[in-house]
């Protein structure tokens, strides 16, 4: 929701001012550890603002409002880095392929620049940034642990770490299990995107 947008922004105007705040903004996401963010936003917005509760688990059936205010904190220190990440690829991505001969040739028939751009230029430019979305399906998975610990959710990594403390072996062999199928359905969903961008790739 955040990183393309800002991506392609920033690769449509290298070297603005625009380009340089999310650079920087890109760059602090990547650099910051999730522990570490999570601490400033429990301090900023729970004990020093009071807008958000610091940690605990309401279901969404019960108190809508609240699930979603219980969400927020944890949703920010999960996609933080994966959205930094993925704006950095983008940017770099999408600026390489406006650099290309079709799009000079595009832009030479007297096409605008945002038609250049999504119409021709962002489907090329996603490719290696779905590749990115897929192997970052075991970042979330592997980073949760630490959110789910923090924030006091009842998630899949806080149970895997639960079974590993308890040796609860089939609760750990079940949750295993369920992450590696998430990562092979990732990876499978991957591969039918990259037919979708690009019709040259083909399986047979």
């Amino acid at each position: 929701v955040i990183a393309i947008p800002a991506g392609v922004i920033s690769a449509m105007r290298p070297g603005s001012l625009v380009d340089k705040v999310v650079t920087v903004l890109a760059v602090a996401g990547v650099a910051m550890p999730s522990f570490w963010l999570a601490m400033l936003l429990i301090l900023l917005f729970s004990l020093r603002l009071s807008w958000l509760p610091p940690s605990g688990w309401v279901y969404f059936t019960e108190d809508p409002l609240g699930a979603l205010k219980l969400l927020i904190m944890p949703s920010l220190v999960l996609g933080t880095a994966s959205a930094a990440s993925l704006m950095r690829h983008l940017r770099s991505s999408l600026i390489e392929e406006l650099r290309t001969s079709y799009v000079t040739v595009a832009q030479a028939k007297g096409l605008t620049n945002r038609r250049v751009v999504f119409r021709h230029a962002f489907k090329n430019a996603m490719i290696p940034v779905v590749t990115m979305i897929g192997l970052q399906i075991g970042n979330l998975l592997g980073g949760s642990v630490i959110v789910e610990t923090m924030f006091g959710l009842p998630g899949l990594s806080r149970a895997t770490v639960d079974a590993i403390l308890s040796r609860d072996l089939p609760v750990l062999q079940a949750t295993v299990l369920f992450a590696a199928v998430m990562v092979v359905v990732a990876n499978l969903l991957t591969d039918v995107c990259y037919a979708a961008l690009n019709p040259r790739i083909l399986y047979s």
